[in-house]
């Protein structure tokens, strides 16, 4: 299988090609069926790979798979290749698993689309873009990868263009990630400057050799990068908004393609952090200091989604901490892990709001776990197993990352023990208000439901007018328009029922991913379990980070005290919103109004740069452009024009006129000869 590892990306791309040419006659919902085991097919010929890899010795789990020679201009030649190792099987492995999860749940979601074939086109080809950026064997082919989820990403946040804050928040995605894109454009010139070299070998080969300030720069450059495809402070205002697609596809980028990669290019990149212990620690402060603020923010958002659109941001500054901490094997068990649990929670999150007729706001909710068994109970496993208690996965993922925190430093550790209660607390909040309580969907005024327009603002009003592309809905809450709500922007609302009618369970093609993701929420943490041979996953990946990873020091005292007080955090999480929200039945308690507009850092982003920014495009295009430039070009014009008229003039028509002055012309000639000539 090794030998034909090409298949794995080139499965989704060749279920891409063939949607793009026969998905509309084929209709629904044999377009998503291709769609899916195009995807589940890479996911066994992925599976496949990990076996014969992992009966190698461990010195033996590194192939490479050239394909073909991509650019070849004089010296400069570029190969096309896959890397297959234990890192890039371990993430092609949940990327396909979990895609393939996604894409059957879609094809119950999205029943009724107009645009139902074209939607598994895009998902198609956004796995297709993911597995190249973490199977390419070179800088090159991860940011191939890079931009074509990018891409990818604009497509489908606004798949429902129709609805200026989906389109929005598409373009604004699309805007802010290019930024983090720069720093990795410049970081491969800086690669190729001082190694000759794309391919991660040679990089890695060469790096010990090269000067120390150009391997910082490289290192911070890379970290750019994956600050905007992973949505780390300050660069991850694109990621609340990314909600504004169908919710598989807010599943697929929070949990197992787009934002991932970040990390995973940082834990590619490890043996550059091992010679530059200060980006190190750079990484380690941006990733504490984005995992607690995003998760002040997930405490006072209404909207089920957008709790955990911040959710994923904070859940990321963890995987960065422990990158950060030199702790690679934590940040990516933190990867697997989350894939599974925040996948199952942003899918049943989606069922809710089927369920629901298009609600979103969790206050408008409650009591749905009598009326939505399944979905509640898959979800409250996912709520277990993200608020850190043992024995679900995200406890022994978020514990490992937390004591390589510890190691490197007490504060940083304080600071993650702090979000660790807190992801407790908002978590509790959106699963008692959503499933438990009153049956507050009762209450709320079917005209309300119904309202297509003008949604609820909270944020800075002037800010999202002025700046519609980079705002987009950042500032907004949902106020039931929910991801099917306009029959008015092409999607058939009345596909799930008319508002108004009572919750109601979602179809298995749609729950049954919910009880696959649930099952593996529980067990996924039992592949690094913090006990000798039962580190399994860091086994696995040893290979690949050798001596940059960090080994703990500590004593199983101190391993123990840890881990007994981030439950006792993730306890008292728990305890609070339970005695809020339930016993006290607080449905509106702490909310700063600071906190749901996200610290105003969308208005601040907006004063700063987008109202400036406009206003110098104004003047340019009015000032400089109409005035300027074209002032210039309309004089020239007129010129011409002025002494085209004058020169008109003799243009009489008269053949006695142009004889005479054929006749003045040559005496003038004659006469200019001979003064020339000395004759006179």
């Amino acid at each position: 299988m090794l030998d034909n590892a090409f298949l794995i990306p080139l499965l989704p791309l060749l279920g891409f090609c063939v949607l793009v040419a026969a998905g509309k006659r084929a209709g629904e919902p044999a377009a998503g069926w291709i769609g899916a085991s195009a995807v589940g097919a890479s996911f066994l010929f992925t599976l496949v790979a990990f076996f014969e890899l992992l009966g190698r010795e461990q010195g033996a789990r590194s192939v490479g798979d050239h394909l073909f020679t991509w650019i070849e201009v004089g010296g400069f030649r570029v190969d096309a290749g896959l890397l297959l190792d234990p890192l890039s099987i371990t993430m092609a492995l949940f990327v396909t698993g979990v895609g393939f999860l996604i894409h059957v749940y879609s094809i119950g979601y999205m029943h009724g689309d107009e645009r139902f074939s074209k939607f598994f086109v895009y998902l198609n080809l956004f796995v297709f873009s993911m597995l190249m950026l973490i199977l390419g064997d070179s800088l090159l082919l991860t940011f191939l990868g890079w931009e074509g989820v990018g891409a990818c990403s604009y497509l489908l946040i606004s798949f429902w263009f129709e609805r200026e804050s989906a389109a929005s928040a598409g373009k604004k995605a699309f805007v802010v990630n290019r930024i983090g894109d720069f720093g990795f454009m410049i970081a491969m010139f800086l690669c190729f400057a001082t190694f000759g070299t794309l391919q991660y070998a040679g990089i890695i080969e060469g790096a010990e050799g090269a000067p120390h300030t150009t391997v910082t720069a490289i290192a911070l450059l890379l970290f750019v990068g994956a600050c905007g495809k992973s949505a780390q402070l300050p660069l991850f205002v694109w990621l609340p908004d990314a909600m504004e697609g169908p919710t598989p596809v807010s599943a697929l980028i929070h949990a197992a393609t787009m934002v991932t990669a970040g990390v995973y290019l940082m834990a590619r990149a490890a043996p550059l952090l091992a010679l530059t212990p200060d980006v190190g620690t750079t990484i380690a402060i941006v990733g504490a200091a984005t995992a607690l603020f995003a998760a002040t923010i997930a405490c006072a958002q209404d909207d089920i989604k957008r709790v955990l659109a911040y959710s994923t941001i904070s859940q990321l500054g963890y995987m960065f901490l422990a990158v950060g901490s030199g702790a690679y094997v934590a940040a990516i068990f933190h990867m697997v892990t989350h894939a599974f649990f925040k996948a199952l929670l942003f899918l049943g999150a989606g069922s809710v709001i089927h369920g629901l007729h298009d609600e979103q706001d969790m206050k408008r909710m409650g009591a749905l776990k009598k009326w939505m068994p399944v979905t509640s109970a898959t979800f409250v496993i996912g709520w277990l197993a993200i608020a850190g208690v043992p024995p679900f996965a995200g406890f022994w993922s978020k514990d490992d990352i937390l004591l390589n925190a510890y190691e490197k430093s007490p504060a940083l550790w304080a600071v993650g023990l702090l979000t660790a209660l807190l992801t407790a607390y908002y978590m509790s909040r959106q699963v008692f208000l959503v499933f438990w309580g009153e049956e507050r969907w009762r209450k709320a005024p079917v005209a309300d439901k119904l309202e297509l327009t003008e949604p609820e603002p909270v944020g800075d009003q002037a800010a999202v007018a002025v700046a519609p592309a980079l705002m987009g809905p950042g500032d907004q809450v949902a106020t039931g328009h929910g991801d099917h709500a306009a029959v008015a922007d092409g999607h058939p609302a009345a596909g799930h029922g008319a508002h108004g009618r009572e919750p109601h369970e979602s179809p298995w093609l749609m729950t049954g991913p919910l009880v696959v993701l649930a099952v593996l929420s529980v067990v996924a943490g039992f592949v690094n379990l913090p006990f000798g041979s039962w580190a399994r996953l860091e086994h696995w990946l040893e290979p690949v980070f050798e001596e940059s990873l960090h080994h703990v020091d500590a004593t199983s005292s101190t391993k123990l005290t840890l881990a007994l007080v981030a439950i006792a955090a993730a306890g008292a999480g728990l305890a609070f919103a339970y005695a809020t929200f339930m016993k006290a039945k607080r449905v509106d308690a702490y909310e700063p109004a600071i906190l749901k507009r996200a610290w105003g850092i969308d208005a601040i982003y907006a004063a700063v740069i987008v109202t400036p920014g406009r206003a110098l495009s104004a003047f340019l295009a009015y000032v400089v452009d109409a005035k300027v430039i074209d002032g210039v070009v309309n004089s020239l014009g007129t010129l011409v024009r002025g002494g085209g008229g004058v020169l008109r003039k003799v243009q009489t028509g008269y053949v006695r006129n142009y004889a005479l002055g054929v006749a003045f012309g040559a005496t003038l000639l004659l006469g200019w000869v001979v003064v020339r000539s000395g004759g006179v």
